[in-house]
């Protein structure tokens, strides 16, 4: 056998010469005949004439590859399974498969659900409404869902929330050379309990941000009153929203306390009729986001620092940015209404 069959035996022929022996067969040519032709092993010349005969081309077909280790029935027991209880881990998952029959890895488990779309992910952390709280979420989604556009424009939304002086639990990427870990320049801060932190009350409406204060101390009935004296006006002043916006606020009870229903009432203060555990209908709460990440970028070193950038970066806040927030309100209470009143994706 010529050396050149012999490198044939091993490797796959290229398209151009398994078309030249189709070819040469079907003009009446013999196997030998075109072996010698071709320098092509007999042996090969029959499998590609046979394969043509068989199939209708001389492509390489797709191959079935390695055995699944995993059965179709096996498979589908782990997808009922996480179905049924998606916080199921791949360890339980493991001892289920070894139930059936089929010992699995954990990497083949994971594998097999990945190819019916099941993936591992962080599970968000949402508020848990009773049945009372989605009633009346559905309730205030059908009748707030067709509200105007004008009417949106006119709403002032508002919330609290808490900034870390090093408690952004996002990652932290450094160029940096082997061995060089530890290295000042090359690690994040951390003190024990994130460094202290500030509370901050804010607002903002569809024509950009209002006012954000810092609260100093505890939070009380008192003190929130005074920051709504202070600030509630003056923000729908600077925003031209005129003397007849409607405000939003949750229902904190320092919100719906008696101290606080008299002063709103006393000004003439609309209120929008907000429903309980509805953090994700309140488009502030992607600014809140929005101010914590672009206050991290700039790693601030102590809380005086924190409470200045967190003020220089919410009126860095561009109008569009909150435009297409108070623009996403419908499309969240469409989404209350598709989720029976549970938790959405907002």
């Amino acid at each position: 056998m010529s050396e050149q069959m012999r490198i044939m035996r091993s490797k796959e022929l290229p398209k151009e010469l398994r078309d030249r022996i189709v070819a040469r067969h079907r003009s009446g040519q013999g196997y030998k005949r075109i072996s010698a032709a071709l320098k092509v092993p007999k042996s090969t010349v029959a499998s590609i004439i046979l394969k043509w005969k068989k199939f209708g081309t001389t492509r390489t077909l797709p191959r079935p590859g390695r055995p699944a280790k995993l059965s179709n029935r096996g498979r589908r027991a782990l997808v009922r399974e996480v179905k049924k209880n998606p916080k199921i881990t791949v360890a339980e998952l493991q001892r289920c498969s070894r139930e059936m029959g089929e010992s699995s890895s954990k990497s083949t488990i994971t594998a097999a659900l990945h190819q019916s779309e099941l993936y591992s992910r962080v599970a968000r952390r949402k508020p848990l409404p009773s049945a009372r709280h989605m009633k009346a979420r559905i309730e205030f989604a059908k009748k707030h869902m067709k509200d105007s556009q004008t009417m949106r424009k006119k709403i002032l939304w508002s919330d609290e929330t808490k900034i870390e002086l090093f408690g952004v639990n996002s990652k932290r990427y450094v160029w940096r050379k082997p061995g060089t870990a530890h290295h000042l320049p090359n690690t994040i801060p951390t003190v024990k309990h994130g460094g202290g932190s500030i509370r901050l009350w804010g607002c903002f409406s569809a024509a950009g941000t209002g006012r954000l204060v810092a609260i100093e101390g505890k939070m009380n009935v008192a003190k929130y009153r005074d920051i709504l004296e202070e600030n509630l006006f003056q923000s729908a002043q600077d925003l031209r929203l005129g003397r007849r916006f409607t405000f939003q606020q949750d229902n904190n009870p320092k919100h719906t306390a008696k101290i606080t229903k008299e002063w709103l009432r006393n000004n003439s203060v609309t209120i929008l009729d907000w429903p309980s555990q509805s953090p994700d209908l309140n488009p502030i709460e992607h600014l809140w986001r929005d101010l914590k990440m672009a206050v991290h970028q700039r790693s601030p070193s102590n809380l005086t620092e924190l409470e200045r950038i967190c003020k220089e970066e919410w009126q860095r806040i561009p109008k569009s940015r909150c435009e297409k927030l108070v623009a996403s309100f419908p499309r969240r209470l469409m989404a209350v209404v598709a989720q029976k009143g549970a938790s959405t994706q907002y």
